[in-house]
């Protein structure tokens, strides 16, 4: 049921912003209701929590109120109920109305976007790990000129089973001699 004085085309807009950010991290989500984290994160990213006159504690605030007791998740129905409430206070010298087209003007064909979240790593930073002719100690022993690693051989001590002591250079030779 959109607001009676909300055209219906930019409610359409808030509300597939409410989908996107409704579903957003979570598979299973259907877009229909949101949690408190992902209404949070609209809030944070449409700029309707600004720091200031919203805060995350009013968000957090606003969203327990605005939803059913025992619920865990919100409908766009609440969700604008919410709006309402910190349209307010996000826009103080504004008539409600006013307000509450701010802060849908804010919200209005955005999508969760990524900031802070891993990227690839850059090649450049993986090549100079990965440069063997730069390792030092026990690990350049693991791998040939080439930096081809050489497997289990470069990773442990093989054992000689041929009776001779390790440093001795006459090995093999008593069928020669005798």
């Amino acid at each position: 049921m959109p607001a009676p004085f909300l055209p219906s085309s930019k409610m359409s807009e808030v509300e597939a912003a409410f989908r996107k950010f409704a579903v957003y991290g979570d598979t299973s989500a259907s877009g229909s209701e949101m949690t408190g984290k992902n209404f949070s994160k609209m809030c944070k990213e449409c700029g309707v929590m600004d720091g200031k006159a919203v805060t995350s504690t009013d968000v957090d605030i606003v969203f327990n109120k605005v939803k059913t007791k025992g619920a865990r998740t919100i409908t766009f129905a609440e969700f604008q109920q919410a709006m309402k409430e910190l349209c307010s206070k996000r826009f103080k010298g504004k008539s409600p109305e006013e307000a509450l087209q701010a802060v849908y003007g804010l919200i209005e064909g955005k999508e969760p976007g990524s900031a802070g979240t891993t990227k690839a790593t850059k090649v450049g930073g993986v090549d100079r790990l990965t440069d063997t002719s730069k390792y030092t100690g026990s690990h350049k022993e693991r791998f040939d000129e080439s930096g081809k690693g050489k497997g289990l051989a470069g990773r442990q001590d093989l054992t000689d089973n041929s009776g001779y002591v390790g440093a001795y250079k006459g090995a093999g030779t008593y069928d020669q001699t005798h």
